[in-house]
């Protein structure tokens, strides 16, 4: 964990790290919308009786 720690740390990889994590809750948000998306396309099927 210290050596982890070490590389995370140094100057010249923390934007690398922080694009990451950027990239991680992007990541997260769209599949979230995804999946709401989802939910009402299939409520719309239910409404018209398909």
């Amino acid at each position: 964990m210290e050596n982890i720690w070490a590389i995370i740390t140094k100057p010249d990889n923390i934007p690398i790290v922080g694009l990451i994590i950027l990239l991680l809750f992007f990541t997260w948000i769209t599949f979230q919308q995804a999946f709401e998306n989802d939910k009402r396309i299939e409520q719309k099927r239910h409404q018209k009786g398909e």
